[in-house]
């Protein structure tokens, strides 16, 4: 006898077609029969060991997170309820082009100095692993839930040229293909670049093209956060449209989007170029979250020259006086490529997360505010946070626009992406609650999407791109990844007043057959494991 037999749930398969009432039955982590109206059509009804009644409840594909910063959290916390309560199964990670693999011990230092922000300075991890391959396995080890991994070229260059800004030589150019060709080979799903972070930014166009040769020739993906989302944000998603175009590879943008002030109302010129890109062939998706800030590093808003050389090279140019006014000039009057070419903004920076516990102070207040408060200007506000934090604090930036998030969620080859980082004391409530909350606030409350149009937009578009023949929807056959969930009821819990609080509306959660939700509460189970690459 099965497993398990989901009684009278009302199933949205992920295809984007109308619901149907059925009872699915669930073997061996995968679905083995679908049965339709059974009762009401007086059919033998399946049975199993267990008897769970969906009575009102929404059957689905669990969500694919495609684009999350939980490298270290998935290994960090068995619990993982940040991701697992909201119906999600499956993550990428490895993402804007800074991660763990692959790494020397050089690298991994300088690595986990440069995203202390993103993930904590992993001090109470055990880094025993320096390959792809060997972080894969450390994640079969068992974790909350699946994930899959992006290459990151910001940490192949690093290993391969440094942290300089220089073109790559001939022979570093070789060992950054035969470091992606390695990575693939052991499993990772394609390759992520950060082209606003150091030091993957430094790379010129021939370079990445070259990377994503290697790339298509194993059938996976390039994932760029590209040069500016701000001045310029069209011209670097042309730029990203173009380069992959050329090198035959497929593209995913992501957290694609249109901010500050220049930007508003500018989506559908965004969806214009995709739209002719796709007509003209191009293998071309994007994700978004449902939200108008953004997170970063507050580091991360430097210009580019700052960075050069890494972590300790930037904390001596900001003891520099000299530097430091430089450093002012460039990204409050001319707009630094850090802050997307935009002069910044002090009142839009919110500090969300400090490593130093002695400087909370910061945490939910604006850099201006902060300032204000301590009677000075905010860049020696922000300079001197940066050196007693040793570059470790986090930030909102709220530099977003509602009706770009709209218009642009609605598109055709649109995915679901949290961008959550799980740090801070005060994280982007994005972190917690990005699927519910385009549930409950996007297709319950606004109607911008229907139910069906969502749920295909979080489960069997990523799992396309992700080239899984086995996942994204609710077929036989299909592994038994799913969500439960109460459409008139689904919600994020977490606000930016509370960014930790769970979603309501999701009883159940499964991930390879076994409930990691159950009754609205984490169980104990990992059912989790890496997702490789299996075919080229």
């Amino acid at each position: 006898m099965e497993e398990l037999v989901i009684r009278d749930a009302e199933v949205v398969d992920g295809s984007g077609g109308p619901s149907f009432r059925a009872d699915v039955v669930v073997d061996g982590g995968r679905i083995v029969s679908i049965v339709q109206e059974a009762a009401a059509a007086g059919c033998q009804r399946p049975e199993a060991r267990r008897e769970l009644d969906a009575e009102g409840l929404v059957l689905a594909p669990g969500f694919i997170d495609m684009h999350a910063h939980s490298d270290l959290a998935l290994l960090r916390d068995p619990d993982h309820s940040a991701k697992a309560a909201q119906g999600v199964t499956l993550e990428v990670i490895g993402q804007d082009g800074l991660s763990y693999a692959p790494v020397d011990d050089r690298t991994l230092a300088e690595v986990r100095r440069a995203i202390t922000g993103w993930n904590g300075s992993g001090d109470d991890i055990d880094f025993d692993w320096r390959t792809v391959g060997e972080y894969l396995d450390r994640l079969d080890r068992g974790i909350a839930v699946n994930a899959a991994y992006l290459i990151p070229q910001g940490t192949v260059r690093a290993l391969a040229v440094g942290w300089e800004d220089r073109e790559a030589t001939p022979d570093e150019l070789d060992r950054m293909r035969q470091l992606v060709a390695q990575g693939l080979e052991q499993g990772a799903v394609g390759l992520s670049s950060g082209l606003t972070y150091t030091p993957g930014m430094y790379a010129k166009d021939g370079e990445l093209t070259e990377l994503c040769r290697v790339v298509a020739s194993y059938g996976g993906y390039y994932c760029p956060h590209h040069r500016s989302y701000g001045a310029g944000a069209l011209q670097a998603y042309e730029e990203m449209v173009a380069l992959t175009r050329e090198a035959g590879c497929a593209l995913h943008l992501a957290h694609a989007t249109m901010n500050f002030g220049v930007n508003e109302d500018r989506a559908p010129e965004l969806l214009s170029l995709l739209d002719k890109a796709l007509a003209e062939g191009a293998d071309i998706s994007l994700d978004t979250y449902p939200y108008t800030p953004g997170c970063t590093t507050l580091v991360a808003m430097l210009p580019s020259w700052a960075s050069e050389g890494g972590p300790e090279a930037i904390l001596a140019r900001l003891s520099d006086d000299d530097t430091a006014e430089r450093i002012r000039h460039h990204m409050e009057v001319i707009g630094a490529d850090g802050c997307h070419g935009v002069p910044i903004e002090w009142d839009t920076i919110e500090i969300s997360g400090v490593s130093d516990p002695a400087l909370g102070d910061f945490v939910g207040r604006t850099i201006r505010q902060s300032a204000h408060a301590r009677g000075e200007a905010p860049w020696v506000t922000a300079r001197g946070l940066l050196l007693q934090d040793r570059l470790g604090s986090t930030i909102l930036q709220h530099v977003g626009h509602e009706g770009n998030v709209r218009t642009i969620m609605r598109h055709r080859v649109h995915t679901g992406g949290s961008d959550g980082i799980l740090q801070g004391t005060k994280p982007h409530p994005r972190a917690y609650g990005t699927f519910p909350h385009y549930l409950g606030h996007y297709v319950r409350e606004l109607g911008v999407l229907s139910l069906e149009e969502c749920v295909a937009h979080l489960t069997s578009r990523p799992a396309a791109r992700l080239r899984l023949p086995d996942r994204g929807l609710v077929r036989e056959g299909y592994r038994a990844d799913l969500v439960l969930f109460d459409a008139a009821t689904v919600a994020a819990g977490s606000t930016f007043e509370e960014p930790r609080k769970l979603p309501t509306g999701i009883p159940y959660v499964l991930v390879d057959g076994r409930f990691v939700i159950e009754d609205g509460r984490r169980t104990d189970v990992l059912a989790g494991r890496a997702v490789r690459r299996t075919t080229r």
